[in-house]
């Protein structure tokens, strides 16, 4: 459904309407229309009519969103003129996903243990819960098919736990497939060639539509959940109540009443004792399992270009490693039974 505001011209005199937050602030004699930017869309067009209850003809297409506040556009004027409206373009959000709008995340005073930070954002829409097994033997079945290799088939405890035992290399290719998958452009690229096979350092077209790793800034201003400056995506401390994690006394701020592997779900065998997906309370926007259970790639490099950010934490580590600000690195052809990921897109 689209939002719409409607401005009457008069000869000399303009009669704006209120939608939402969308107002057309001015239209003068020469055409040059003015109207405010609103949230969650991306784009404008501007119709025309000879009157209210004519129809409306599309005289400009897709105006991009700027994110300067308003935007300028001209009309074209004629002396048949009557009224213009101006329609938005909201933004699709993909099944399973979450919308992070646009913003900074910061504080000057120290982030207990990890000092200031200041996380800034573009919108991006982000996986609400870890990828789960069953995702990834969808996708991963559907890219054999089309000219994919991985390292490893990938593993989890059952269809709704995290698929683990994936490495860097995995992850990103399997974004590229789920983005060819549902017909969106893959981000990921070698040599000017959509990265399908072996282990090579892509590069990320950030603007494409298609699915990547988060960066790490994106993944911490998305674990924090609004709030700054806590440790954990809800507050200080941490309980099995709130997170799948190995809680231990050494940490003031682990004030589990259970200790050591979480008891829901320690089977008593040699791991993983990972948490079905989405199974504790969402953080501020909507994600799920941002401190524990696995811990999940990102998209920079570590200390060296073998090695690649993980952060959240897992379920055999301890509470210091789920904090938002805690970061991490592994190999990049490291597949272990504590790490998975989830994906962004634009």
């Amino acid at each position: 459904m689209k939002k719409i505001v409607l401005a009457g011209l008069v000869f000399c005199g303009l009669v704006g309407v209120q939608a939402e937050d969308l107002v057309i602030q001015s239209l003068d004699r020469n055409g040059q229309l003015i109207f405010n930017e609103v949230p969650y869309v991306v784009g404008y067009h501007v119709e025309q009519a000879s009157s209210l209850m004519g129809s409306w003809d599309r005289i400009i297409d897709n105006i991009p969103h700027s994110g300067m506040g308003a935007i300028t556009s001209s009309v074209p004027m004629t002396a048949s003129t009557g009224f213009f409206r101006v329609a938005t373009v909201p933004r699709s959000v993909p099944s399973g996903m979450v919308e992070i709008l646009a913003g900074t995340n910061n504080v000057t005073n120290p982030d207990p243990e990890l000092g200031s930070y200041s996380l800034t954002v573009d919108r991006f829409c982000m996986d609400a819960n870890e990828v789960s097994r069953s995702n990834w033997s969808d996708v991963y079945n559907w890219a054999g098919l089309n000219g994919y290799t991985f390292d490893n088939v990938g593993s989890g405890r059952d269809s709704y736990y995290p698929v683990e035992r994936v490495n860097w290399y995995d992850c990103v290719k399997w974004c590229n497939a789920r983005s060819e998958m549902e017909g969106k452009t893959p981000c990921y690229t070698v040599g000017g060639s959509i990265y399908r096979t072996g282990q090579s350092s892509p590069v990320c077209d950030f603007a494409a539509d298609g699915y990547r790793l988060p960066t790490y800034i994106e993944w911490e201003y998305a674990a924090r959940g609004g709030p700054s400056g806590k440790r954990f995506p809800w507050g200080d401390t941490i309980t099995h109540d709130q997170a799948n994690y190995y809680s231990d006394s050494q940490f003031d701020y682990d004030i589990s009443t259970s200790r050591e592997f979480h008891l829901a779900f320690d089977d008593g065998g040699a791991g993983p004792y990972t948490s079905p997906v989405g199974y504790f309370s969402p953080n501020g926007y909507g994600l799920y399992d941002m401190a524990g259970n696995v811990w999940e790639w990102c998209w920079e490099e570590g200390n060296t270009s073998s090695e690649r950010i993980v952060l959240g934490g897992g379920w055999n580590f301890l509470a210091d490693t789920a904090r938002c600000g805690a970061i991490y690195v592994d190999d990049t052809d490291s597949a272990t039974y504590h790490t998975g990921f989830r994906t962004v897109c634009r």
